[in-house]
C-alpha cells in the first residue's frame, strides 16, 4: 500500500469476504473460457417469485419511489411484524421492527451500536465469515465456541462456560451456515436466560429462517418471552428465502432502545433501503399463503439434493459429512485425507478446482481447516457432474 492513501486503523484490520472472493474467483475463471462447476455460491439459483416481481411494479407504478423513513416504510414494519406474529404467535409491535440493506447491514447496525472497543463477543465455531469483521470494525474482540464437540450445535453450557465480564454480546446463527445445523427452540431459550443472567445480549441471524427440513421445526426467537426478548435482537433477510439477494432489503426486530440507535445509525448511513421494494415485501407477506407456498417448493428442492448430495459425497474416500437440518450447505469433513498428500483443506480445494473442475470454498474462512463447504443451491445436474468429477480425480 502506498504513503498516499494510508486506510483507517479499523478497516485495515479487517479481512476481506472470503465467500465473496470465492464467488469473484469462480467469476475470473469462467472468463477465462474455462468451465467449472461453482459449489460456492450463498445464494439461491430460483429466480424471485413471479408475482413478488409484480408487486413490485406495481409499487413503482404507484410512484414509490421517494424517501421512507430511516426505520423503514410504516406499511414495511406492520406488515414484518403481522407475518411473523401469525407465524410464531408472537407479540412483536411495528415500533421493534427498523428496516436494512439485507441481512447484513442489520447484523452490521447491532453491532456497531451495542460494542465498545474492548468488548468481547462469542462467536461459535464454524461461522459466517462476515461475523468476526463486523466485531472487529467495532473494536470488539472475537471469541470463538468450539461447537464440534456438540455435533455442531452450540448449548447453553458452552455459552455459559465462555461469558466473561467483558462479554458483551452473544452471535447465534440457526440454520447455520456453514453447518447446515439447527439449534433446537428449548436450548435457544436455554442460550438467551445464560445470557440474560449475566446481562449479556444475544444477536441472532435468521436469514435462513424457513429452509429447515423435517422433523425439525422453525422457530423465530420472536417466540420468547418479552421478558428474554428484549436481550435480543433478530437479523432478519428476505434474500435466501424468499430469492431475494439482489434486492437488498432485511431488517432487525429489537427492544426500542436498541432499535432506536440502529435506526439513529442507519439515517447517517444507507437511510433506508429502497422505497418501492419495501413495499412490494409488504405486499408479499400480506399474501401469507402465497409467499409460504413458494418457500415451501424451494425447500422441496433443497431437500431433494441434499438427500442425494450427502450419500453421494460420503462414497468418496475420505469425505465425511452429517447431513444438514437446514440451509442448503454440505460440511465436509476432509481431514482424513491430510497429512500425506495434503496439507491444508485449502489444498483440497485447490485439488479439486484444477483436477475436477469443482471450485467449494475452503473452510478455514468459516473456522473450521480441514472441513471444505459446498452449496447445493445449484441444478441436480450440476451436482451429479460434480460428484463424478471428484470421484473421478481421486482414482
Amino acid at each position: 500500500m502506498s504513503d498516499f492513501f494510508k486506510v483507517s486503523s479499523r478497516v485495515a484490520r479487517m479481512k476481506g469476504s472470503f465467500t465473496l472472493e470465492a464467488a469473484r474467483r469462480a467469476a475470473e475463471i469462467r472468463q477465462s473460457g474455462k468451465e467449472i462447476i461453482d459449489l460456492t455460491v450463498g445464494e439461491p439459483d430460483f429466480d424471485t417469485p413471479e408475482f413478488i416481481k409484480e408487486f413490485a411494479v406495481s409499487e413503482l407504478k404507484k410512484g414509490r419511489t421517494k424517501y421512507t423513513p430511516s426505520s423503514g416504510a410504516s406499511r414495511f414494519t406492520e406488515a414484518v411484524s403481522g407475518f411473523l406474529n401469525e407465524q410464531f404467535h408472537s407479540e412483536i409491535t411495528p415500533a421493534e421492527v427498523s428496516a436494512t440493506c439485507g441481512g447484513k447491514q442489520a447484523l452490521f447496525n447491532a453491532v456497531c451500536t451495542l460494542i465498545e472497543p474492548g468488548d468481547d463477543v462469542l462467536v461459535p465455531a464454524p461461522y459466517w465469515v462476515t461475523f468476526p469483521e463486523i466485531i472487529v470494525f467495532a473494536g470488539g474482540n472475537p471469541i470463538f465456541i468450539d461447537t464440534e464437540t456438540s455435533d455442531f450445535v452450540l448449548t447453553a453450557e458452552a455459552v455459559s462456560a465462555a461469558i466473561t465480564p467483558r462479554t458483551r454480546l452473544l452471535i447465534v446463527n440457526s440454520p447455520n451456515n456453514p453447518t447446515g445445523k439447527v439449534i433446537p427452540p428449548a436450548e435457544i431459550r436455554r442460550i438467551v436466560e445464560v445470557c440474560a443472567e449475566k446481562n449479556v445480549f444475544v444477536l441472532t441471524d435468521e436469514c435462513y429462517l424457513f429452509f429447515v427440513y423435517p422433523p425439525a421445526g422453525i422457530y423465530s426467537s420472536v417466540a420468547l418471552p418479552e421478558v428474554l426478548r428484549k436481550y435480543v435482537c433478530i437479523a432478519g433477510s428476505f434474500s435466501k428465502t424468499f430469492a431475494m439477494t439482489g434486492w437488498r432489503i432485511g431488517f432487525t426486530i429489537a427492544n426500542p432502545e436498541w432499535s432506536k440507535a440502529m435506526v439513529k445509525l442507519q439515517s447517517h448511513s444507507a437511510t433506508h433501503p429502497t422505497s418501492f421494494v419495501q413495499y412490494a415485501c409488504a405486499d408479499a407477506l400480506e399474501n401469507r399463503e402465497q409467499m409460504l407456498n413458494s418457500v415451501n417448493a424451494m425447500l422441496a428442492e433443497y431437500r431433494r439434493r441434499r438427500d442425494w448430495l450427502i450419500p453421494a459425497l460420503n462414497e468418496i474416500d475420505g469425505f465425511n459429512c452429517a447431513m444438514p437440518e437446514g440451509a442448503f450447505y454440505a460440511w465436509v469433513d476432509v481431514r482424513q485425507l491430510l497429512g500425506n498428500r495434503f496439507n491444508s483443506s485449502a489444498e483440497v480445494a485447490e485439488f479439486l478446482l484444477t483436477n475436477a473442475h469443482v471450485m467449494v470454498t475452503d473452510g478455514a474462512g468459516f473456522g473450521g481447516d480441514g472441513f471444505l463447504r459446498f452449496s447445493y443451491a445449484t441444478s441436480m445436474d450440476n451436482l451429479q457432474r460434480a460428484v463424478a468429477a471428484i470421484k473421478s480425480a481421486f482414482k
